[in-house]
């Protein structure tokens, strides 16, 4: 069976046996051995390429999300000593700030369109990249389980352009009264 058709537990498990067996029994080491020098080898897939990241987009967003909602302010302060009624106030004005910001800027759309607590079944081959399986994982697709959480994606992003020179890096000036 192809390793690939194994749980990862399987395969662990599969995988200290044969360690302890090696260790003990020198015949199944000299017969593992010939098995691995008669395999073919296939060369391993190309690692995808890598897509260039445009750090001044992430730093812009930082910069709309402090300007509107104070964000970093609020993630930078040290919470510890308010009270959770403090907390939650300023949490209110974060809170309408950075949602103006996510309504302005981004388009976001659920990654899954059933409703949460839906029972739905993932096929072989599903976005493993946008369905994170928990809970008792064994075995291969097709899997079936509860929607826990909808997901989000950026559908679209409308940035305004960065003016020529802009240090994106500065996500809030520094401000100085006269």
């Amino acid at each position: 069976m192809n390793a690939s058709h194994i749980s990862f537990v399987a395969r662990l498990t599969l995988a200290l046996r044969a360690f302890w067996r090696i260790l003990q029994d020198g015949r199944f080491a000299d017969e593992l051995q010939r098995l691995e020098q008669s395999r073919p080898v296939t060369p391993a897939p190309a690692p995808a390429p890598l897509r260039e990241t445009l750090p001044e987009s992430a730093l812009q967003l930082l910069a709309l999300l402090q300007q509107e909602g104070r964000f970093i302010d609020f993630l930078q302060e040290d919470v510890n000593s308010y009270s959770d009624a403090e907390i939650g106030g300023a949490a209110r004005v974060v809170h309408a700030g950075c949602h103006k910001v996510v309504q302005d800027y981004l388009r976001i759309e659920p990654v899954r369109s059933e409703a949460e607590g839906a029972r739905l079944t993932l096929a072989a081959g599903f976005d493993a990249a946008a369905v994170r399986l928990t809970g008792n994982v064994v075995g291969q697709a097709p899997f079936t389980g509860t929607l826990m959480h909808r997901g989000w994606r950026v559908a679209e992003i409308t940035l305004p352009k960065l003016a020529e020179g802009h240090d994106a890096r500065v996500l809030a000036p520094a401000e100085v009264a006269l």
